[in-house]
């Protein structure tokens, strides 16, 4: 222990050196950070920081955290049924109530396992208090992953369900290993721009590597999350909207090429006008009927709220289209064309007509596709009414030079640690809180986005999954990462295995968790010189 500590007073010197910390530190002091905390104020750096000068005033810092545990084990995780008399050859929750985990203990042991059953709380995010989330039922402890997973096929042969996990992943352990990868754009010296690329249309995805070299950028991250190809939640790229809004979740605003950045959490409204009639379009850029993360509007099933990773449904919608999709989904339903001027060239009976170049395509399902067919004539306008709000309810301005990417959940506002976990969708409505329990609170990759007390853009990967190499962070961890490295305000971007980071003459510059390695993405942010 003695040793560990005396290697990270020498790290946390080292990357004072580097600028690295908030401008505290760079008067000598450790950056600091809530008080109470997973870190405990500073961050458990194992070696000296690695930077390299992408540019004039662009940096990549590679940080060494904490060290492998020899406590660190790998376990069998039982699954629970998600009713409380389930059975358990098909059960698939990863956590449950009390009671469930005793009985799918109880049942081990008559099958002559020996089970333990564990707690698991979640932190206090800024909309849910801390507090039990759930019980866990476990069994074993060994080094080597192969005895792990002999033991789940034994557990699997009896009739119950589960996996092999490594304990250092639950996300407990502020010492755990982690690799970290920080691009920091100073703009008082930095003459280029920060902002999104895509392939060639919305609708397809593309490896950031890819897309970085084409745009000859000095570092690249991935962005959004992305469903059926094309990106998820509210895009906005040179002030036009490209992606539909997941109603309320966070999001960040960059203008000025990068220079002026906001997280806040976003709303849109689109309104489409045919003479005295109006109706609301429920998305642009997205199959009808499918609303991914949920957080739609008019009536979508199971709720009109943000539900991250489940998908919700619509029977009956409008939804835009622009000539950046690309090849628009075909079917029944109903379709107008409009050039650029807002007049309607073709009404159609079903969908599946090609966007003409500078003008939309307005798709319509169910009860909205009759109200589409009895409301545009050939030859007449129909208007488009966009409206984009913040957290505020105050309109955003959305200018050529507005970027807007909702991700989520927020990070870091003010300063402070501040994470809209039930707002942001990542406790899911029901019992069932397994989604929170390994998407949130569990360790995994992570990428975000953030800029400093002086105003200097923060990009950040983080590895994880990689047992004794790279564990990853919670989501509340992962925002006293942002916190510690100098953030006043950051935003969670995709993760888990979609975690990529690119630099200039240096490829790949972290460890992608999937075995397959760099992933295609639905949009990526760049650093252009």
């Amino acid at each position: 222990m003695i040793g560990r500590l005396r290697r990270a007073a020498l790290a946390v010197a080292a990357l004072t050196a580097v600028t690295i910390a908030t401008p505290a530190a760079a008067a000598g002091e450790v950056p600091q950070g809530d008080g109470a905390s997973f870190f405990g104020g500073s961050l458990p750096l194992s070696a000296a920081p690695e930077t390299t000068r992408l540019a004039p005033g662009v940096t990549l810092t590679s940080l060494r955290l904490g060290e492998r545990n020899a406590d660190d084990h790998w376990t069998v995780h039982v699954y629970l049924p998600a009713e409380p008399d389930g059975p358990f050859g098909t059960a698939n929750t990863g956590l449950g109530p009390r009671a469930t985990a005793d009985r799918v203990a109880g049942a081990l042991r008559d099958a002559g396992f020996d089970p333990r059953v564990e707690q698991v709380t979640s932190p206090q995010w800024a909309d849910r208090p801390a507090g039990t989330l759930g019980w866990i039922v476990r069994i074993g402890s060994w080094s080597d992953q192969a005895e792990a997973t002999a033991m789940l096929n034994r557990v699997k042969a009896a009739g119950f369900t589960g996996q092999a996990r490594w304990t250092a992943q639950d996300g407990t352990d502020p010492q755990a290993p982690q690799q970290v990868h920080v691009v920091r754009v100073d703009f008082r010296q930095f003459t280029g721009t920060v902002g999104t690329d895509y392939g060639p249309t919305v609708n397809g995805t593309e490896p950031l590597t890819e897309l970085a070299t084409a745009a000859g950028a000095l570092a690249g991250i991935n962005a959004q999350w992305f469903y059926n190809g094309a990106p998820a939640g509210l895009f906005v790229q040179d002030g036009k909207i490209l992606g539909s809004a997941t109603q309320g979740r966070g999001g960040i605003r960059i203008t000025g090429g990068g220079r002026h950045v906001d997280v806040d959490t976003y709303t849109a409204h689109l309104t489409l006008r045919a003479g005295g009639a109006t109706a609301e379009i429920d998305g642009v850029n997205r199959i009808p009927g499918v609303v991914p993360n949920c957080g739609g509007v008019g009536g979508d099933q199971p709720t009109e709220r943000p539900q991250h990773d489940l998908t919700c449904t619509d029977s009956s919608e409008l939804v835009e289209f622009t000539p950046e999709y690309g090849t628009v989904p075909g079917g029944a339903g109903a379709e107008v064309v409009l050039d650029r001027h807002g007049r309607v060239t073709a009404v159609h009976a079903e969908r599946g007509a090609r966007v003409p170049e500078g003008g939309t395509t307005v798709q319509a399902i169910g009860e909205s596709a009759d109200w589409l067919l009895a409301h545009a004539r050939v030859g007449a306008r129909l208007g488009i009414e966009r409206r984009v709000e913040d957290g505020r309810g105050h309109r955003v301005p959305l200018t050529p030079d507005t970027t807007i990417l909702q991700v989520g959940p927020t990070l870091v506002r003010d300063g402070r640690i501040s994470v809209d976990a039930v707002a942001d969708g990542l406790v899911h409505e029901g019992t069932d809180l397994t989604f929170t329990y390994n998407w949130a609170v569990r360790s995994n990759p992570r990428s975000m986005i953030g800029v400093d007390g002086r105003g200097r853009l923060l990009l950040v990967a983080l590895d994880g999954r990689q047992a004794g190499y790279s564990e990853g962070l919670g989501v509340s961890e992962a925002a006293e990462l942002m916190q510690l490295l100098g953030a006043r305000e950051a935003l969670n971007l995709d993760g888990g295995g979609s975690t990529v980071m690119t630099a200039a003459g240096l490829g790949i510059v972290n460890r992608p968790s999937d075995a397959t390695g760099e992933r295609s993405l639905g949009n990526v942010l760049l650093v252009r010189p």
